[in-house]
């Protein structure tokens, strides 16, 4: 899949999936935070983008995987990620320095 289609697929397929879920209906906030195509370029390795999703709560994150739903957003993550090297960190509350 070329850089354009991963961010069109991510944007228009993906990000609406998980919108449309039961699953989903417990983040607060979904970012898609793409890299620029321009930086393919240069250096065409490396990470394609970060997603960051808000919940009120550690159990809230895990309510949404428990949902049945979720089940489709799983299936989809194959179809544009290289998911083995899928990298998964969960925060508490950030620290606002400026």
């Amino acid at each position: 899949m070329s850089p354009e289609e991963f961010h069109r697929y991510w944007r228009e397929v993906h990000g609406p999936l998980i919108a449309s879920t039961r699953s989903g209906s417990h983040v607060v906030r979904y970012e898609q935070n793409p890299r620029p195509l321009s930086s393919y370029a240069s250096d065409p390795g490396g990470y394609d983008g970060v997603t960051i999703q808000w919940f009120e709560s550690e159990a809230s994150f895990r309510a949404s995987l428990a949902e049945d739903d979720y089940r489709l957003i799983d299936e989809d993550l194959p179809k544009f990620l290289d998911v083995p090297s899928l990298v998964f960190l969960l925060t508490e509350g950030e620290h606002v320095v400026f």
